[in-house]
């Protein structure tokens, strides 16, 4: 298994706004030339959902999913100063720092569960991850999911671990399957979970996910209104996804339920 490499760029250039995203990514381009989806820090769920874009990206590649590359984007406070838009000027500026950038798949289309086609094994993985992150959004209303070459590529995890936004509760989560998988865009096609799960078990090992937890930006994990350190929030994540993995049957099970 490859180990986690991830590349720090400074973003030079702000190209334009994705007005389709709530918390308004952008295409920006960066010193090595190439074009990315920026997540920025300063937007509606700020770092948290930086970090559930990290975590559920890396897990989807370690799952063999076609992910675009994950880069950190460094962003100076230059950029507001020469936006005229009030609002995206208050977003660079809030943003200054650290932020999360996807490779920008030129000529991408977003899936449309109607007329996009996704064999049964790779519906089934993505369902099932989905199921183990958490993630809330996935839905036919707003897939997250984009077609590039005939292939599928997982995008925008960011709605993942929803129990972060409240860390007093979130040990309640631990208990908890996932209901919400009844609205997945991919759950119709999801027939082969019990084998995805046999794709998944020795492929997301303890080791693994530590590495990814890892690699978090300190600076993402530090909140003026979280009581826990960052050491503290690493461990939560680690054994949020590892007892999730424990009861991956149950996790199965409700999907098919629901399907």
């Amino acid at each position: 298994m490859n180990k986690i490499d991830i590349r720090t760029v400074n973003v030079v250039q702000y190209v334009q706004p994705l007005r389709e995203g709530g918390s308004l990514p952008a295409i920006v381009k960066a010193d090595d030339g190439f074009l990315y989806v920026i997540k920025f820090r300063g937007a509606g769920q700020g770092k948290k959902a930086l970090i559930s874009e990290f975590i559920g990206g890396e897990l989807a590649r370690t799952l063999g999913l076609h992910v675009p590359e994950i880069v950190f984007m460094n962003l100076d406070d230059s950029f507001s100063k020469t936006e005229p838009d009030e609002e995206i000027q208050d977003l660079l500026k809030f943003s200054v720092g650290l932020n999360l950038g996807l490779h920008f798949l030129t000529g991408s289309i977003t899936y449309d569960p109607l007329v996009s086609e996704v064999d049964s094994l790779t519906a089934s993985k993505v369902v099932l991850l989905d199921s183990i992150i958490s993630n809330i959004d996935r839905t036919a209303k707003n897939t997250n999911l984009l077609q590039w070459n005939k292939e599928l590529w997982i995008i925008d995890n960011g709605a993942s671990f929803y129990f972060h936004h409240d860390w007093k509760t979130w040990e309640n989560h631990l208990t908890r399957t996932f209901p919400l998988i009844k609205d997945h865009v991919l759950l119709e096609k999801a027939t082969q979970l019990e084998d995805a799960s046999k794709e998944i078990i020795p492929l997301f090992t303890p080791e693994r996910i530590n590495e990814i937890i890892s690699n978090i930006p300190e600076d993402w994990l530090i909140n003026e209104s979280d009581a826990m350190t960052s050491d503290q929030i690493r461990e939560a994540y680690n054994l949020f996804l590892n007892t999730r993995l424990s009861k991956i049957d149950l996790l199965i099970k409700e999907a098919q339920d629901a399907r």
